[in-house]
């Protein structure tokens, strides 16, 4: 048996996708306060990443963890509604997939504090 959701090819199939894409950018912004907070610091911080990075290497490091952040949230947002969708029920196996998914926000946030830390001092001292 096929999904009947999966019919559309070509031009058809990549605007849906667009549109569901931006629907679940714009229910991420409504919804989740972390990802919210996430996406104002990235639209300071994506442009101060082409004042700090010495080279396109640099500046994509630099992009690339803050956009990663945003990413990792929305898939832990994603983990978070499966979870609750199934039941509010308190259930062991509930609490360690949200925990697996603030973990993994958690490094995120890490690597790219890591990151940003570390071309920040490589600017300051050179």
């Amino acid at each position: 048996m096929s999904n009947p959701h999966k019919g559309r090819t070509g031009l058809e199939r990549i605007v849906k996708a667009a549109g569901y894409s931006a629907q679940g950018m714009s229910a991420a912004y409504r919804h989740e306060s972390a990802f919210r907070q996430e996406l104002w610091l990235a639209i300071v911080m994506l442009p101060a990443a082409f004042l700090i990075g010495h080279d396109w290497v640099e500046f994509g490091l630099l992009a690339g963890s803050v956009v990663l952040v945003l990413i990792v949230e929305l898939l832990n947002s994603a983990v978070e509604a499966t979870v609750d969708r199934i039941s509010f029920e308190i259930h062991d196996l509930s609490k360690r997939a949200k925990d697996y998914g603030s973990a993994a926000v958690l490094l995120s946030l890490l690597l790219c504090g890591a990151i940003w830390s570390g071309a920040l001092w490589n600017r300051v001292a050179s």
